[in-house]
């Protein structure tokens, strides 16, 4: 951590349709790696990306998730900002909110390999890149995706980790065995019945 002085906060930002291992472990990679003093698992009120793709989960119920996923967790914590700003969640305007509020931060946006290739295509990419400092979370192993020009991008790596949210929906919903889900958040996708009978 990096103590006094300048604050270094991570954005790992998601739909969290549920959180799993996957997610906890890059927070936790990157927090250490960098000694950041704070990683927000900024959980999307509207993603603009998977929006007609398929049904998404009620935010208030994936951002309960990842609540009790990270609690007692060092340094890592949910953040409900985009539910609490409403509408469709771009990520240059949570960045702009926490520049408000932190105006001392370092921000890093901690994304993973496959979406590097995928930040031009964002909503105001270009000022985005000038706000933040991009870490990429690779994976052992995997061909490298160069972050487009004009970002600042440091490469964390980090072992593979076999979970996906889109698998761990459909193994609920067949009522198949299910690992990668944190206990806490698990209990809570059988206490509100979520994923049952979708794909």
């Amino acid at each position: 951590m990096s103590g006094a002085g300048q604050p270094r906060i991570g954005l790992l930002g998601g739909t969290f349709d549920p959180v799993h291992r996957g997610h906890l472990a890059a927070a936790a990679t990157v927090r250490d790696a960098l000694e950041l003093d704070r990683v927000l698992l900024v959980v999307a009120n509207e993603p603009w990306q998977k929006e007609g793709t398929r049904p998404i989960t009620p935010a208030a119920d994936r951002y309960a998730m990842v609540e009790v996923a990270v609690a007692g967790l060092d340094g890592i914590e949910a953040s409900p900002l985009e539910i609490d700003r409403g509408g469709t969640s771009y990520t240059v305007d949570t960045v702009e909110e926490l520049r408000a509020t932190h105006p001392e931060a370092r921000l890093y946006l901690i994304v993973g390999e496959d979406v590097a290739g995928e930040l031009g295509t964002w909503h105001r990419s270009d000022e985005l890149a000038r706000l933040v400092e991009l870490v990429v979370v690779t994976r052992a192993g995997a061909p490298s995706t160069p972050a487009p020009p004009g970002w600042r991008a440091t490469l964390v790596p980090m072992p593979p980790v076999p979970e996906s949210s889109t698998e761990i929906r459909r193994r609920i919903a067949a009522g198949e065995p299910v690992a990668g889900v944190p206990a806490a958040a698990m209990r809570y996708i059988e206490e509100r019945g979520l994923y049952a009978g979708s794909g």
